[in-house]
């Protein structure tokens, strides 16, 4: 599967703030730069994201604006607010969910291919 376009080549200054509040719908997220073999994405949604996980990637989550819940397979869940960041291992089961909306960067592989699952049980 290819990667997600970039949206800005390096050597331009990318106001992130200005991205996010661009945002109006209800789901957008995009490959804002490439670094090295990872990207920068800038999310802004609402609501819950489905299961998934990427087999081949961590996935490193930094909250910007909102509220963010990420709900692991196993129960576990963990809450993030602005400027709070986590890590979710590759190969980890999990779904993200906004209290009611959340603005994020995320780090991952630019290639990362994404496996959607059934919810757990």
């Amino acid at each position: 599967m290819p990667a997600d376009p970039v949206q800005f080549p390096q050597l331009t200054v990318v106001n992130l703030a200005a991205e996010g509040a661009a945002s109006t719908s209800a789901y957008r997220n995009i490959v804002v730069n490439r670094v090295n073999e990872s990207c920068l994405r800038l999310s802004a949604f609402e609501g819950d994201y489905p299961w998934h996980l990427h087999p081949g990637s961590d996935e490193l989550f930094v909250v910007v604006d909102g509220r963010l819940a990420i709900d692991l397979a196993n129960g576990t869940t963990f809450l993030l607010g602005p400027w709070e960041m986590l890590t979710i291992p590759a190969g980890t089961v999990h779904r993200t969910r906004a209290l009611p909306r959340a603005v994020n960067l995320t780090v991952e592989h630019l290639d990362a291919g994404t496996t959607f699952v059934e919810a757990p049980v």
